[in-house]
């Protein structure tokens, strides 16, 4: 059974058909790279996958569980993390605290429990920190614990947003051009920071316009262009794609080349 399984996806926006009869299927524990122009749709099916869109038609199950319409904090609490384009942090709160925001996918104190300080609001808050603390060791952030989410750097951003995503336990974690911004050498930290992601038994649904990154990375990718699947495959068949070549990969190596 697939982890995750899109059927027949479609949102338009107006007259605009941003997603056209998507299907997806993701196999548990893979890297599953998700690539096309600018405007192709893939932030969009994003958004239809982790609730915070939803379809015209179609279906999301996950785990075998149709999840279409669920609201975003119920599939965060099911298992699929995200981040985004922009890295978007608390810039009042500390790195640590960031963080912490993750892990309150599988709180069970409510709003009076906490209000009233209850000694096993305390203890929980207290397992919190520590969550949050380990996943930034793991990342070998820990340094950053308390340092205000407003003075970092875009790339250290994305490295906390991503922390965040994990404390939140996914078993499937959506990427959404997470090389976006990123130094040459910040992107070779990525690249093996996702390689031990999936290491760790979670699954990895990547958005990426660093090619040469997203094909040494993924087992298999899906290409959109004007929202509508194209090709489907291992990156070896993607990069002869005749249309994909046309379409998406021909543009990507010119732009390279002049850069």
């Amino acid at each position: 059974m697939p982890l995750l399984e899109a059927r027949r996806l479609r949102r338009s926006f107006g007259g605009l058909v941003a997603v056209n009869d998507v299907n997806l299927s993701i196999e548990p524990g893979s890297i599953k790279g998700l690539i096309g122009p600018n405007g192709a749709g893939k932030t969009t099916l994003f958004n239809l996958i982790s609730g915070l869109l939803q379809p015209d038609s179609g279906e999301v199950y996950f785990q075998g569980r149709n999840i279409t319409g669920w609201p975003p904090f119920r599939i965060a609490r099911l298992g699929i993390a995200r981040t985004f384009q922009n890295p978007s942090l608390f810039p009042r709160l500390n790195v640590l605290e960031n963080v912490m925001v993750g892990c309150h996918a599988h709180t069970r104190h409510e709003f009076a429990a906490c209000a009233l300080r209850l000694p096993s609001m305390r203890r929980e808050e207290r397992a919190i920190r520590q969550q949050a603390l380990e996943q930034l060791q793991w990342l070998g952030l820990e340094s950053w614990a308390l340092r205000p989410a407003s003075a970092l750097a875009f790339g250290q951003r994305r490295m906390v947003e991503l922390a965040r995503a994990l404390a939140a336990r996914p078993s499937l974690l959506l990427l959404d051009e997470p090389a976006s911004g990123l130094t040459p050498a910040e992107k070779m930290v990525l690249a093996d920071l996702i390689k031990k992601i999936r290491e760790r038994g979670i699954t990895v649904l990547l958005v990426e316009h660093d090619i040469p990154l997203v094909m040494n990375l993924a087992d298999d990718l899906l290409v959109l262009h004007f929202g509508a699947p194209i090709a489907e495959g291992p990156p070896a068949i993607i990069r002869r794609d005749p249309k994909v070549v046309g379409v998406y990969l021909g543009q990507e190596a010119d732009h390279a080349a002049a850069s």
